[in-house]
């Protein structure tokens, strides 16, 4: 997002609004804004908090261009004063956010930001735009490679995604959710990750026959030497082929380092025991089986049921567009405006939906941990003010049915905040740390899940409770505003 002139990334509503606010006089009020999101993606148990990095980026060079500005003068549609006040716009408020690869649920808050509303309210839809999509896309890749057992997992999508954007940054978040590479060089370049690669059906088809082509690109990349089989026959002339290949290589002396085959059609489990069962009889046991063609979490289950031999995946399509869910569904809402004393009042939102009534206020998340595990016992969402002494037993419950609790001893858990200080008067006070920083940052979170709140299909839902305070003022708003 450096560099790049972004104010027009938002909704005409946000623009209208704000002048809203500008002719009003409104503008200069304090609110909060909190960005969360309602539903996991996928039924997943879980999601994975991504695209900070962009939104701090987008934050930071947020303004008015001269062509902007010439551009909503031309819509006949804002006052020559909020226009003027546009050439000015910076943010100055202040954001709080959950780290990328945080491990995160539904109605916690992802982001916090209190601002002038103005200012409020213009970054809404990008701030969406870009922890919706990276988020979504890291939570794919987490099931995915939780599908595969450990086994690597390269993300090779970009030709499928939906524009260059959701291309390189989805790759970025994919490589947070645990992927091991990335075809895309883009991505690479940008973010320092590994790229990966193999090569296409036409480099064997551009040569006179497939043992040809092999040859050539042994030749070329003998340390990297991973041949696609399938082209003609896999098991007829594609994995022989292949071993003729290795053995060249071997008589030569060049070391057999990152080699092997890749598998793109048929059945993926069959071939890959054939494949593997030759290239064993050939002494090379320790070949790589690669697979692609169309994977997703739910196959690489399936295949690694059905026995397949196959050490390292290839994710493209389906990861880079998640398409059994192809938005996060991430929201903003206002949780408290400033009065006229400077005091923030706690505002709700209430819906037919019970799902959709909002929590009120200036919020924190806590996450609370077991001593002997290390293993999340719940998040709790908490006002502000609010402390826990990890010195003294602690009670939550689950709002809608109050018997489903649970009760810590002193001393038996531990407790972290989850929102860290971002943007503070309008400055960047935090530091992002690189993608595979992240990425491990992020392998380490999933480790403080259990493996029934990771399985695939209708896994256990860890608690996010809320706090008393919060309840009850929750409780008084609703009933404040339920006769109206």
């Amino acid at each position: 997002m450096k560099g790049r002139d972004l104010a027009l990334l938002t909704d005409l509503y946000e623009l209208t609004m704000m002048q809203g606010y500008y002719e009003t006089g409104a503008y200069r009020k304090q609110v909060v804004f909190d960005l969360f999101y309602r539903k996991n993606p996928s039924g997943n148990g879980y999601a994975i908090a991504a695209g900070l990095q962009q939104a701090i980026e987008y934050i930071d060079g947020l303004r008015f261009t001269e062509e902007d500005i010439a551009y909503l003068e031309g819509l006949n549609l804002f006052s020559a004063d909020f226009v003027d006040y546009l050439r000015t716009f910076r943010f100055t408020g202040e954001i709080y956010a959950i780290p990328e690869g945080t491990v995160v649920f539904p109605h916690e808050p992802l982001m916090r930001i209190k601002a002038p509303i103005i200012e409020a309210q213009l970054i809404e839809t990008a701030l969406l735009n870009i922890i919706n999509h990276q988020s979504l896309i890291a939570t794919k890749a987490s099931r995915v490679c939780w599908a595969a057992q450990g086994d690597p997992v390269m993300e090779f999508g970009l030709r499928r995604a939906q524009g260059p954007d959701a291309g390189t940054l989805g790759a970025r978040a994919a490589v947070i959710g645990g992927c091991c590479g990335t075809s895309n060089v883009l991505t690479g370049r940008l973010f320092d990750v590994p790229i990966k690669g193999t090569h296409a059906h036409s480099w064997v088809m551009s040569f006179p026959d497939e043992l040809t082509a092999f040859r050539e690109y042994a030749r070329l990349f003998p340390d990297a030497c991973l041949l696609l089989v399938d082209t003609y026959s896999t098991l007829k002339s594609g994995v022989p082929n292949a071993i003729k290949v290795f053995q060249e290589m071997r008589a030569a002396g060049i070391p057999l380092r990152n080699y092997g085959i890749r598998l793109d059609s048929g059945d993926l489990a069959y071939l890959s025991k054939r494949a593997k069962a030759m290239l064993e009889e050939a002494g090379f046991p320790d070949a790589v089986i690669s697979a692609s063609s169309d994977l997703d979490e739910n196959l690489i289950a399936s295949l690694k049921l059905q026995g397949a031999k196959i050490s390292l995946w290839g994710v493209g399509t389906k990861l880079i567009t998640c398409d059994d869910c192809p938005a996060f569904g991430g929201v903003y809402k206002l949780a408290a405006e400033e009065n006229e004393n400077g005091q923030f009042i706690p505002k709700i939102k209430l819906s037919n939906n019970p799902e959709k009534v909002t929590n009120p206020g200036i919020k924190k998340v806590f996450r609370i941990y077991d001593n002997t595990t290390g293993k999340i016992k719940a998040d709790l969402i908490a006002l502000d003010e609010e402390t826990i002494n990890e010195n003294e037993p602690l009670e939550i419950y689950d709002t809608s049915a109050k018997w489903r609790n649970m009760r810590l001893p002193a001393n038996s858990y531990h407790v972290r905040e989850l929102l860290q200080p971002v943007f503070i008067d309008g400055k960047l006070v935090y530091e992002c740390p690189p993608t595979m920083e992240i990425q491990a940052y992020c392998n380490r979170e999933k480790e403080s899940l259990w493996d029934e709140h990771m399985r695939l299909n209708n896994p256990d839902i860890v608690p996010v409770d809320l706090s008393e305070k919060l309840v009850q003022l929750k409780s008084k708003l609703i009933d404040e505003l339920s006769g109206l």
